[in-house]
């Protein structure tokens, strides 16, 4: 029993990758802007292209280590992750830049489903299950609020691109550690794997998100509306696919049981109403408040270890409680802590967000790990890959969509808001792009003008991350309402 604890020291390094790589960009993009000299609607792709392409793969990872086993496929992708890394530190240009993340959520997207169906072969206790999970799910979500204080801390001494840089060493000791302690899982009649349905997945992923950040950014144009409906037929093709394969690459079937489909469905839109505002929140500790990269992460800490200790700690209660209360509550805890930072303007005190950081972690902690263990516990262990791949798949959906519709708002309401009365031709075009584009400018700028346009650019940034907060704190607790009112007892299917 040793060695499956050792083991599971091992796979929590494998999501902790993914959970830091997923926020640590957060602090370096006003370096990135600067450097790169990106768009607004780049920034939007910088973000979002990691979280979508792994969304796009997790099934398919999740199905391919069923096959060729979960063990092989964890180490292969752990190497590809520390190579991605380095492409992703050195790329010279916003494209480059934004190829190399797309190559990250390849490779990230071998290492969630591989993890948690590992730790189902490793711990078939129930009791030590959950625990396991929990902790497993903690190093997730510590994983994704410790980004950020991982950023602050190489920003404050290196180049922006050694927030990637610091997943070589930890990629290392996980193919090592996992070399050595970990068992092969696969299962023994995988079925053949269908190459269309991958491609349907990720352009129907793809085209979606495409046309909702294109379209806040640029408005509704001919061609915007053409990928979308792309999007929107490749995945209807998708889902007519795979209900007619003998041997799907998702199966479908599970979201008939109605704790299942709603524990996934719910998972999704916590993410989604979560992920958009903390992507912009660290922006909003550097340009609005001019707090210092590591001083941005280090305010960010709160929502950190708070996850960190209830994630833990609701591995522990599930031995004890539902799965239906620890969601719920933690689902709910998320959207109160996100309904405080509608009131968030640039006069905004620490401690208000301090506060309700806090509480966010808690909720994110409980809601992650309770997740995990119920879409865990509802599948046999030769589709346990497969099952984590579905949910993953929706946290990582639902990080994408979030930066992309959230994110859109908050452009969108900077865009309408940001332009000072008065201001001339040149001050617009920089000042209507970005916050970070508004602060160069001003430094060309007379005094007063200068300060005028850092007010207005300021103040508009903070309106729409405001708007989006409401909007995300509005999806939390509906979803909070729906996960207590499906995982009724009696309502397994």
């Amino acid at each position: 029993m040793t060695r499956a604890w050792l083991s599971l020291a091992v796979l929590t390094l494998g999501v902790l990758l993914i959970g830091v790589d997923g926020t640590v960009l957060a602090l370096a993009l006003p370096f990135i802007g600067r450097d790169l000299a990106t768009a607004a609607t780049q920034v939007l792709w910088i973000g979002d292209i990691y979280s979508l392409v792994l969304a796009g793969l997790l099934v398919t990872m999740g199905s391919l280590g069923d096959r060729i086993g979960h063990k092989k496929l964890l180490l292969c992708g752990a190497t590809a992750f520390a190579i991605a890394s380095v492409a992703t530190a050195y790329a010279p240009t916003a494209g480059l830049l934004i190829g190399a993340r797309a190559l990250l959520g390849v490779a990230g997207a071998t290492l969630a489903p591989s993890t948690l169906a590992l730790i189902r072969v490793l711990f078939e206790r129930p009791r030590e299950r959950s625990v396991a999970v929990g902790i497993w799910a903690s190093a997730f979500s510590a994983g994704a609020v410790l980004g950020p204080l991982v950023g602050g801390l190489l920003l404050e001494h290196f180049w922006w691109g050694s927030v990637f840089l610091i997943n070589v060493p930890v990629s290392v000791v996980l193919v090592v550690g996992g070399m050595v302690l970990l068992p092969e899982q696969r299962n023994p009649m995988p079925g053949p794997w269908d190459l269309r349905s991958v491609a349907l997945s990720l352009i129907g992923m793809l085209g979606l998100v495409y046309a909702l950040q294109e379209g806040a950014a640029h408005g509704i144009r001919a061609d915007i509306v053409i990928v979308g409906f792309v999007g929107l037929a490749a995945f209807a093709l998708f889902v007519q696919r795979q209900l007619r394969l003998p041997a799907p690459l998702i199966e479908l079937r599970l979201f008939s049981n109605r704790r299942f489909s709603g524990v996934v469905v719910a998972n999704l839109l916590a993410v989604l109403g979560l992920s958009g505002v903390v992507y912009f929140l660290s922006q909003f500790f550097q340009l609005v408040m001019g707090y210092s990269p590591l001083k941005a992460g280090l305010a960010e800490l709160p929502a950190a270890a708070s996850a960190t200790l209830f994630g833990l700690l609701a591995g522990v209660a599930m031995c004890y409680s539902s799965q239906r209360a620890i969601l719920s509550i933690g689902l709910a805890l998320v959207g109160f802590a996100m309904a405080s930072f509608t009131m968030i303007s640039p006069s905004t005190s620490y401690p208000h967000l301090a506060i309700a950081l806090f509480v966010l972690g808690i909720g994110l902690g409980l809601a992650f790990t309770a997740a995990s263990d119920a879409v865990l516990t509802s599948v046999p262990p030769e589709r346990a890959g497969a099952a984590a791949a579905v949910s993953e798949t929706g946290y990582e959906l639902g990080m994408a969509l979030g930066i992309a519709t959230l994110g859109s708002i908050v452009t969108g309401v900077y865009h309408a808001l940001a332009i000072p009365p008065g201001a001339s031709a040149a001050v617009t075009s920089h000042t209507e792009d970005s916050l970070s584009s508004a602060i160069e400018a001003a430094k060309q700028l007379p005094a007063d003008q200068a300060l005028a346009v850092v007010t207005a650019a300021k103040n508009a940034f903070s309106n729409g991350l405001a708007i989006a907060a409401g909007v995300g704190s509005v999806v939390l607790l509906a979803s909070a309402a729906a996960i207590w009112l499906l995982l009724r007892p009696g309502t397994s299917a």
